[in-house]
């Protein structure tokens, strides 16, 4: 008699090709590229005075401390900070934009 024999395809191969693709789907998703800090160096207005340094408020809306800054209230001075990559390259207003296309 002769008896024929399946071949089982190896669970590490199917297990594999699950996390693949589970990991494509996830930074296709996610975008981490998105979530990276990036420097931005930009003038800000001082609106506060501490031990630390000036405070001021960036056009991302961070609170940026520059230390070793003599300046004063109202002063303009120049900071480097880091922000999410995302609120430079505009990623935040296009998917506002998608989902107020998408809204009634």
């Amino acid at each position: 008699m002769e008896t024929k024999q399946t071949k089982k395809t190896p669970r590490l191969a199917i297990i594999s090709l699950m996390a693949a693709g589970l990991a494509v789907v996830l930074v296709f998703t996610l975008t981490p590229w998105n979530f990276i800090p990036v420097s931005v160096t930009e003038d800000v207005t001082v609106i506060a005075i501490t031990e630390h340094g000036c405070v001021g408020e960036s056009q991302y809306g961070t609170s940026v401390v520059v230390e070793e800054c003599d300046a004063k209230v109202g002063d303009i001075v120049s900071a480097t900070f880091n922000v999410p990559s995302m609120e430079v390259n505009g990623y935040y207003e296009k998917i506002q934009e998608r989902v107020q296309a998408v809204q009634p």
